[in-house]
């Protein structure tokens, strides 16, 4: 990634890409979260599905200085949820939004509080476990379908007014149903919404992923606290990933419809 002082390094652009940027009066910086808000548009992945699975994609850039820099801007937002050691008000600092506060929050079955010194926090589910020549596997763990409940869509609900979408616009971006998600017979995250437990990057479902690697067995012992939390940041992050693609998509749209001309092209 670049640093922030764009003087500092020499950005690896073409002198065409570097005429762009001069005539926009922007920055490798702009530019690389521009390309990062395209390539996470699903119209983009859609249209471009061929390119992008040979390496060679085609990224629109803006002809005006203001759509580089909003979508820059977007780009940079999307950056702060990717990055996991970067807390993102409204979503893993403070208070949740509306539609994140009910997402993943881990729970106890029957109610109640879990007690780690009771060991329940380990994660025993089968998420993973050590294959030959020690290779972390990956299990079937256990899920639990459902539809949401009263107080998680009232919650939904709420945050989508907020960002002027229907409760219909935002079921179809984080999914129809639920999961909770076990860590062992006691304990669960509650209301993983089935299209963020769906999420891949780099083909691997993400929370899957990461829990995966965290079976007792592997790591000879408990989940802590801080760990078990963090899933319910991974979920908020990634619903918060979905509810930006409409955004997503109007920038790409905006960016192909009004692209850069380059040279000879």
């Amino acid at each position: 990634m670049f640093a922030d002082d764009c003087q500092a390094r020499r950005a690896n652009l073409s002198a065409s890409a570097e005429s762009l940027l001069s005539a926009l009066r922007a920055n490798p910086v702009d530019l690389f979260h521009h390309v990062l808000a395209i390539l996470h548009s699903p119209q983009y992945a859609a249209k471009n599905g061929a390119a992008l699975r040979q390496d060679w994609p085609r990224v629109p850039l803006p002809a005006q200085r203001d759509d580089l820099l909003a979508s820059a801007a977007l780009g940079k937002q999307l950056a702060a949820l990717l990055d996991t050691e970067t807390a993102v008000a409204g979503v893993t600092m403070g208070s949740p939004r509306s539609e994140l506060q009910t997402l993943g929050p881990i729970a106890r079955a029957g109610g109640g509080s879990l007690n780690p010194a009771a060991g329940e926090l380990a994660l025993t589910a089968n998420w993973g476990y050590a294959g030959q020549g020690g290779v972390t596997m990956p299990g079937a763990g256990r899920l639990s379908e459902r539809a949401y409940d009263a107080a998680e869509l009232a919650a939904i609900e709420a945050g989508a007014k907020g960002a002027g979408l229907s409760l219909a616009e935002v079921l179809a971006l984080l999914g129809e149903r639920t999961y909770d998600v076990y860590l062992n017979d006691v304990a669960y995250w509650r209301n993983v919404p089935v299209n963020v437990w769906r999420y891949t990057i780099g083909g691997y479902q993400v929370v899957k992923k990461w829990l995966s690697y965290r079976g007792r067995q592997l790591l000879g012992r408990d989940l802590k606290v801080e760990e078990a939390r963090e899933v319910a940041q991974m979920v908020r992050r990634i619903a918060a990933i979905l509810l930006l693609q409409p955004q997503l998509d109007e920038n790409y749209r905006r960016s192909r419809d009004d692209a850069y001309p380059w040279p000879g092209k």
